[in-house]
């Protein structure tokens, strides 16, 4: 090791005496000072903490000295903040900088070439990252107002990203067509053409050399790097500066945006499911089941009662927004046959006690109502036990759940995105005999409180 160099183990503390740095620091371990790399440490930011060990390192020394080690704590602390937000500044730059290549070298480029390229695998391939290259000039420009060029420790950035958080989920949008997208270009890769096309772009723009499929990642990474940069921010941040709490409330306001765009990702992979489930279902009547629901919250079997008396045994699938009735094959059983569904956003739930129920006249055992608020009508499940029908009623809370987290936090599926989903369900089915293996599993729900109630742990990367 070189004398230069300051040897520790885990679990030393190091005074750090100069951070201007990045890299390295210049620190003091037991008797002896030197430089030692600060990617390999953790500060300690508490303000009690730092004071604490700073008067307990010094207690025997005299008050000048200590206040002098007090005052040098609170000049790294501000120099790491400043390294933070410079970070975040330059990185933003140079995303910007890789947006308008994208736009300019690569979208302008390719539109001219009509004879190469159709609008449809344009948008596949790029999808809507002109429209985040837009929304990423404005929030730069709001950092730019925000950032303090003389003192940067005291720039207060944290109400940039309070006020373009709406905004940034229109990242959800390209990180669920990326697959797509890295599927086509890997097409198109294939001919030479289509190589040396898009190299020509690349150096008449003069871009750094990466290649397209490189470029076109940084959004999916840029958008995930957020609350880590955020969370080293605040880490460095005293709850006496001025954007502590901005800083704070925009960790968490971006850790619930990366948060948001998993669970539409997660709802995309449900709709496909789904619309594979509904291929397989023979004599399908009325509209797909993607026009309404995205996703399927519980199955099992129930007995359906009607005023004339009991009918077989059907197999019911919940979904947003849909009760869906099927029954067995007699023989085949898993060929499903489509009997009916109800719309739940009409229905009241009515919990019955066991015992004769007054309205069907009937001794009744584990059973609940449905109870159409437009027409009246009265629909009598049974379930075999009473843990099943517990099953339901709770499938059928967490279903009026769901659907006003969705609509409070805007989760929608586009047309396209159903119609795609159907017409690739329809194509695989082509040739298939019906039938279906086993209920569809329902998928996991990340449930999504307002803001100021998330505490999210932090994805590094979006599923791939």
């Amino acid at each position: 090791m070189d004398d230069q160099e300051l040897g520790f183990k885990a679990g030393d503390v190091i005074q750090v005496l100069e951070a201007s740095n990045k890299d390295w620091w210049w620190g003091r371990n037991e008797d002896k000072e030197a430089w030692f790399p600060a990617s390999f440490v953790r500060l300690q930011v508490n303000q009690e903490e730092v004071l604490q060990n700073s008067s307990s390192s010094q207690g025997e020394e005299q008050d000048e000295d200590a206040g002098h080690s007090i005052l040098k704590n609170v000049e790294n602390l501000q120099q790491m903040r400043t390294n933070v937000i410079q970070e975040i500044m330059n990185t933003e730059r140079v995303y910007i900088k890789h947006l308008k290549d994208i736009c300019e070298g690569y979208i302008q480029q390719c539109r001219k070439h009509t004879g190469m390229f159709t609008a449809a695998q344009l948008a596949t391939i790029f999808g809507n990252i002109e429209e985040i290259f837009t929304l990423q000039r404005k929030f730069l420009k709001d950092l730019e107002k925000q950032y303090n060029k003389e003192e940067p420790h005291l720039s207060e950035i944290g109400s940039c990203f309070l006020q373009h958080q709406e905004g940034f989920t229109i990242y959800s949008e390209y990180c669920n067509n990326h697959p797509s997208a890295c599927m086509e270009l890997a097409g198109l890769m294939k001919q030479v053409k289509y190589r040396h096309f898009f190299e020509a772009c690349r150096l008449l723009q003069q871009m750094i050399d990466i290649a397209i499929d490189g470029f076109l990642l940084t959004p999916v990474q840029k958008i995930c790097k957020y609350p880590l940069q955020l969370a080293e921010l605040l880490k460095y941040t005293t709850p006496e500066h001025s954007d502590y709490s901005n800083i704070k409330a925009a960790y968490e306001a971006m850790k619930n945006v990366v948060c948001l765009i998993n669970e539409r990702k997660r709802k995309l992979e449900s709709v496909d499911k789904i619309a594979h489930w509904q291929v397989s279902i023979v004599g399908w009547e009325g509209l797909d089941i993607l026009d309404r629901s995205s996703e399927l919250i519980h199955s099992g079997e129930l007995t359906k009662i009607s005023k004339q008396g009991k009918s077989p045994q059907r197999t019911f699938f919940l979904f947003d927004h849909q009760l869906v009735s099927c029954k067995k094959d007699l023989l085949r059983r898993n060929i499903l046959y489509y009997k009916g569904r109800a719309d739940m956003d009409s229905m009241t739930l009515l919990d019955l006690p066991d015992g004769r129920d007054r309205d069907f006249n009937l001794c009744v055992k584990n059973a609940f109502k449905l109870v159409s608020q437009t027409t009246g009508e009265v629909h009598l499940f049974c379930a075999k036990k009473q843990e099943d029908k517990e099953r339901w009623l709770q499938a059928f809370a967490d279903e009026r759940r769901r659907v006003q987290e969705d609509r409070e936090m805007g989760m929608e599926i586009s047309e396209n995105q159903k119609k795609l989903a159907m017409l690739n369900a329809q194509r695989a089915g082509q040739g298939k005999a019906k039938g279906y293996s086993g209920c569809p599993v329902p998928p996991p729900h990340q449930k999504l409180l307002p803001i100021h109630q998330r505490h999210i742990p932090v994805p590094t990367s979006l599923p791939q």
